[in-house]
């Protein structure tokens, strides 16, 4: 079951997703540890959503908000 995006955090654009995505690969080098993995599947997830809801705005009529792990 996908993470419940609506639950918490703050409001991310299709845009701003993508590039958090690019970023932790660019960091990581390109190999994602198994907590770099789960917070990629979760911002996949987010970007997923909010790309949806920008292209068909009447469809999505809740905000897209990024549910994020605590770091540790």
């Amino acid at each position: 079951m996908p993470p419940d995006l609506y639950g918490r955090g703050s409001v991310r654009s299709a845009a701003d997703l993508n590039e958090r995505i690019r970023t932790l690969f660019r960091t990581a080098g390109g190999y994602l540890r198994p907590h770099e993995r789960a917070e990629y599947e979760q911002l996949v997830t987010a970007w997923a959503i909010a790309d949806a809801a920008e292209r068909h705005p009447a469809r999505h009529s809740e905000p897209v908000r990024e549910q994020m792990a605590p770091a540790a």
